[in-house]
């Protein structure tokens, strides 16, 4: 096999409703035993008279996997990407012989590792020092090994306080820290990595980063799945974007993140899903980026203005709605906001659909790609009406990047000789003496 990894029309159907794995009595089970033959005289009667047997399991199964097809090269970083639901995390599940798929096959060449949830293989009654011989012997280490590698893993984890505290004590970050570091100093051919980078500070999504980097140049494979675009894209050679259990698309990074933005466009974020109730008092029905005259565009340079023009429904009468629209960059940082209230516009009241729009002041945001989220509050911030995602646009400069923070504004700056600065400190002290 040529490839790292090789997976071959694989599906994976699910039983919804199922009574897997609940625990029955002695008695339930003779019952059950003992009446099973008269069942499947039953159920064969019916399938063959086209009865319910038949329509009920067909309701009560769905497909999380269906026919996905795809090769890994050596050396590749993959991120696999898509909605909630769209089968990325049974695909690893898969990878890691965790679940057998329903049909088609896996196969993959050299050791590997998976981080798959945070804490899986750990002992929560066990201390930090415990759990990493625990674990790291569960996923094929030796004593010796582990033992060498022990300072290295402690260090990556940054846990050194804790080691000898159980775990159950430790906040998700820690726990993750350290999951992870057990994971990379497997030293594996091929690491699979499901969410991770959601619980870990910036700090260690950068370390981890650097890590899967490292492993890339070391000629090992990775596949990574994740929300966070700004880690798929500064980390991925390659995207796989699963919609609805299938491949939607298989190829370079950048089209990939902008087919899934496309399709997630309008969806309510998860922040907000928990606040809003289902009848949406107004409901945002598109979302343009502009130039200033009015013409469409999604790429600007540093300095341009942009005209936000939003279109909504309101399903009931809504006295002045305060609508916020805010730029969260790709690594989910909301860089900045503008709001109705705030910039002092009264929207009156609201009924049916509509329109309003925003001209921002010059872009002063670093290169970067950038989602617009439209929030609409009341006056006070208190009642949400609607939070939905709109489009993304791009500003690019030459030099500002992720580098130089969220945004640069020019400053002022005075230049002077060495003997003015100190004739006017030597002043400065003289007026606070005499005061």
């Amino acid at each position: 096999m040529s490839c790292a990894i090789a997976v071959e029309g694989v599906c994976k159907r699910y039983r919804v409703g199922a009574n897997q794995g609940t625990y029955r009595t002695l008695s339930e089970t003779i019952t059950e035993t003992a009446s099973a033959p008269w069942r499947g005289v039953r159920n064969l009667a019916r399938r063959r008279a086209g009865g319910a047997a038949t329509k009920n399991s067909s309701r009560e199964s769905f497909w999380a996997l269906n026919d996905v097809s795809f090769r890994v090269r050596p050396g590749e970083v993959v991120g696999v990407i898509g909605r909630n639901g769209a089968g990325k995390s049974t695909l690893l599940k898969i990878l890691s012989r965790i679940t057998e798929p329903t049909t088609g096959r896996v196969r993959y060449r050299g050791q590997l590792g998976s981080l798959l949830e945070v804490g899986t293989g750990f002992h929560p009654e066990l201390t930090g020092r415990e759990n990493i011989f625990l674990n790291a012997a569960i996923l094929g280490m030796s004593r010796r090994e582990i033992e060498r590698k022990f300072d290295s893993i402690v260090a990556f984890a940054e846990i050194d306080r804790m080691l000898d505290t159980p775990v159950k004590h430790y906040s998700s970050g820690m726990f993750v820290r350290l999951a992870f570091a057990v994971s990379a100093h497997l030293d594996p051919d091929i690491i699979l990595i499901d969410e991770v980078l959601a619980v870990g500070d910036l700090a260690f999504q950068r370390k981890c980063m650097e890590h899967t980097r490292r492993l890339r140049d070391q000629g090992g494979t990775a596949l990574l799945v994740s929300h966070n675009m700004f880690a798929i894209k500064a980390t991925c050679d390659r995207i796989i974007y699963l919609s609805k259990g299938q491949v939607a698309y298989d190829g370079s990074p950048e089209e990939g993140i902008q087919l899934y933005e496309n399709d997630s466009r309008l969806d309510t974020p998860s922040w907000a899903q928990r606040r809003l109730e289902e009848e949406r008092p107004i409901e945002v029905t598109n979302v343009e980026t502009l130039s200033s005259d009015g013409r469409q565009k999604s790429l600007f340079q540093y300095g341009d203005p942009m005209r936000v023009r939003i279109q909504f429904r309101a399903n009931s009468r809504i006295h002045r709605p305060n609508f916020v629209v805010t730029f969260v960059r790709s690594d989910n940082i909301a860089c900045c906001c503008h709001s109705t209230v705030l910039d002092g516009f009264d929207t009156g009241t609201v009924n049916g659909g509509g329109t309003v729009e925003v001209l921002t002041p010059p872009i002063k945001l670093i290169s970067e790609v950038y989602t617009i989220h439209v929030i609409i509050w009341d006056n006070n911030f208190q009642k949400l009406y609607s939070a939905q995602l709109g489009t993304t646009f791009q500003v690019q400069h030459s030099v500002l990047s992720t580098h130089f923070g969220t945004y640069h504004e020019p400053a002022q700056w005075t230049w002077g000789p060495p003997e003015a600065s100190e004739s006017v400190a030597n002043r400065t002290r003289l007026d606070a003496r005499d005061r």
